[in-house]
């Protein structure tokens, strides 16, 4: 099932939304299928017993469906999901967990492949961040090397969000700086050319010139 976009932020996207791969449930799936078969052959068997004998291989039967299911439902309500604020691990229908990693936290993204894991386009992700989760590795992800390269553009597209939230938050407080500065008095203006005089940044007939000037217009 889809991750429910009620517990996303404000703002939140969905990058990836992904289930376990699908080689979790085959173990289960096949034996299922090897109990059915022989079910199918007891059922067919007539021999001395055969009741017994069909019995059991009934209970077999139920049994493997029994692990099937279980196996089912633990696979789709097990959610991978990377926003473009965080990486999120929900689990568990009746009982649930969950994992949450701000994408602002995570150092180092990591995967392991077997031979075998590779063919079937699966394999483990470690994420490694700062905080006290420290590293979370996550089993069965589909095409691990892919989400690892989500997992970096949606960090670095977040790091251009929070640098163009900055600046702007700069700029709108430097605006509002020189907004409320109220200008300053002719006399004031006239002390602080006082004050460069005195200080060798003005010679005394500029100061007399621009005082001058200054005088006249008030």
């Amino acid at each position: 099932m889809a991750f429910p976009t009620k517990l996303l932020n404000q703002g939140e996207e969905i990058v990836l939304d992904l289930r376990p791969h699908w080689w979790r449930i085959v173990p289960s799936s096949v034996a299922l299928g090897v109990a059915v078969i022989a079910g199918i052959w007891a059922l067919s068997y007539n021999g001395t017993g055969d009741q017994a004998f069909q019995i059991v291989f009934g209970l077999l039967v139920l049994v493997t469906l029994a692990n099937f299911v279980q196996a089912y439902i633990k696979w789709v309500s097990e959610n991978f999901v990377v926003t473009n604020d965080r990486v999120i691990y929900r689990s568990g229908v009746v009982s649930k967990s969950g994992i949450e990693i701000p994408l602002d936290r995570i150092n180092t993204v990591f995967f392991n492949q077997s031979l075998f894991e590779r063919v079937l386009g699966a394999g483990d992700l470690g994420v490694e961040s700062a905080g006290e989760g420290g590293q979370q590795t996550f089993e069965s992800v589909r095409k691990p090397n892919l989400v690892q390269q989500a997992i970096y553009r949606a960090m670095e597209a977040g790091e251009q969000r929070n640098y163009e939230r900055q600046a702007e938050a700069t700029a709108s407080a430097m605006g509002a700086a020189q907004q409320s500065r109220a200008p300053q008095s002719i006399p004031e203006q006239i002390e602080s050319l006082d004050a460069l005089r005195k200080q060798g940044a003005l010679s005394e007939e500029e100061f007399e010139a621009k005082k001058r000037d200054l005088l006249d217009r008030m």
